[in-house]
């Protein structure tokens, strides 16, 4: 059984589950002989042995059931597995220490060029030992021989990260969330590589090198289409109300205009207001049509029950190859992991055999610790206690806008981002004033409001002046921030997500009215010299 998990066999989870059964009782009784050797009482014996045998009944059931816990684990528990996977690791092969001269014996001789070997002591603590990392040269998603206790970890992870998502999130085990992929790169860059794995997949159709992207003014997914190596369209949005949505008809127009160099179209769920996610039911109904790769950028949606419900309705209604989200931003982990999901194994396939070569394991170790010290109960109570906080917030951002003279903007399909009209920090336009001229004098002014807020250690806000022009590529965008050219106010977002705590909530709204406060009575002293 050890062989068939050095080997890096995932079948040989099973037969060690019951080569540990069977053996249990036997080790019991042995552990018991050994204590009475060392006079320690039975019944002090007894409260030891019970703890073992209790911790060995939560691994045992991780790997028969491999789903997510429901109640969390303790630290001492999650660090015991993981110095067990790390002992099923060659690198850490020593025996003893002493002998002449003290240096190490060992049972493994390694003699390639990379053998997991580690310097600091503190590095190697960091990492449980585990330095191999994840997946080979062809696949990141390949067991490796050197590394079967990396390899189960990768693999656990992946099938708690699935069920919290189905159990938890809401996605179908059916539908978006049937099957997966880890990758230990931000949202970004997973978006790049499936790309790649996407064109890799159309070699007999050099032509489609197109990505059409429903505008969404942030800079990462335009880098990764450009990264790819493939041109982006940007499909202009609309606005409804106060809400810049999808614009269908543009979307066909330009599936249509575009015909069959369109490789992939990108629509996103998670964003700033007053962008709401697309409508990626109806896009993905367009993409079936036209036999179109359809990929949603679900960035850090897995927390809102509306965009999961719309992601479900738009695998049943039409075409979704995958779905992007980030791991930090949805499971409160450091940043640098992201999980590819999708409906078809073959894409989830395509994408871990495009990998270059093995990756490091580090935000993939990050987010089994995170899931474990969770469980199921602890990541349901997370996701309900940003609901609750969702039925104060917006009415208490209206209370200190209106008192400042502004009001929060209407973009109900957005439940995690939130914006408030920032009109009233700008000077009065003179009569001879052109508009343009106007709007480039005074987003300055309003952009300062942003800095004050961080200057009094709020975070995450985002402070967006009318008219403002970015450039990437050679694509110019007019009205960056707000996702559509011509959106008729100044604005700042701010986000009730995951994780955010009620005295954050309470401490943001006082700090919120003093520097509106503040801001006005600067501008009244500067009018008035």
């Amino acid at each position: 059984t050890q062989d068939n998990i050095q080997a890096g066999n995932p079948n040989s989870i099973d037969t060690q589950i019951q080569y540990d059964t069977v053996h249990q009782k036997m080790d019991t009784k042995e552990l018991e002989k050994s204590f009475q050797a060392l006079n320690i009482p039975k019944t002090h014996a007894t409260v030891g042995i019970s703890n073992l045998i209790a911790s060995n009944k939560q691994f045992r059931s991780l790997f028969v059931n491999r789903r997510l816990p429901d109640s969390g684990w303790s630290d001492v528990q999650i660090q015991n597995l993981l110095f067990l996977f790390s002992i099923l690791d060659t690198n850490n092969k020593t025996m003893a220490t002493g002998g002449d001269g003290g240096e190490e014996s060992s049972r493994w001789c390694g003699v390639g060029e990379r053998e997991g070997r580690v310097y600091s002591s503190l590095v190697a603590q960091r990492h449980f030992g585990l330095s191999h990392g994840m997946g080979r040269s062809g696949d990141i998603t390949e067991p490796q021989p050197k590394a079967a206790g990396s390899s189960v970890l990768v693999k656990l992870t992946l099938l708690l990260a699935l069920d919290a998502i189905r159990r938890g999130s809401g996605l179908n085990a059916k539908g978006p969330a049937s099957s997966g992929i880890l990758l230990p790169l931000c949202t970004g860059m997973s978006m790049s590589l499936l790309l790649s794995s996407l064109r890799s997949s159309n070699e007999g159709n050099s032509n489609k090198n197109i990505v059409l992207w429903s505008r969404i003014d942030q800079k990462s997914c335009f880098k990764a289409i450009s990264s790819a190596g493939l041109e982006c369209v940007v499909v202009p949005t609309t606005i409804k109300g106060d809400e810049v949505v999808t614009d269908v008809e543009a979307m066909e127009k330009a599936l249509a205009e575009h015909g069959d160099k369109v490789l992939a179209v990108i629509t996103t769920t998670s964003c700033f207001a007053p962008r709401v996610p697309d409508s990626v039911d109806e896009v993905a109904k367009l993409c079936a049509k036209t036999n179109v790769n359809h990929v949603i950028n679900n960035a850090y949606g897995l927390q809102c029950p509306k965009t999961c419900k719309l992601i479900n309705r738009a695998c049943v209604v039409g075409r979704v190859d995958a779905i992007v989200c980030s791991t930090d931003k949805n499971f409160l982990v450091p940043v640098g992991g992201a999980i590819i999901l999708s409906p078809n194994k073959k894409v989830i396939a395509q994408v871990g055999k495009v990998y270059a070569g093995r990756a490091s394991s580090s935000p993939i170790v990050d987010l089994f610790i995170t899931l474990l010290s969770m469980g199921l109960n602890g990541y349901t109570r997370l996701l309900k206690e940003r609901q609750n906080m969702l039925e104060t917030f917006p009415n208490r951002l209206q209370t200190v806008a209106e008192k400042h003279g502004e009001r929060i903007l209407s973009c109900p399909a957005n439940t995690i981002s939130f914006g408030m009209t920032l009109d009233g920090l700008a000077r009065p336009k003179t009569d001879d004033e052109a508009e343009a001229d106007y709007l480039k004098s005074v987003a300055k002014q309003i952009s300062s409001f942003g800095a004050m807020l961080f200057s009094r250690c709020v975070s995450g806000t985002r402070v967006v002046p009318r008219g403002e022009v970015k450039t990437m590529g050679a694509h110019e965008f007019v009205g960056f921030g707000s996702s559509t050219s011509n959106f008729g106010h100044a604005y700042m977002t701010a986000a009730c997500a995951i994780g955010v705590s009620t005295q954050e909530l309470d401490e943001f709204f006082v700090r919120l009215d003093k520097t509106l406060t503040e801001f006005h009575t600067k501008k009244k002293k500067k009018a008035s010299k």
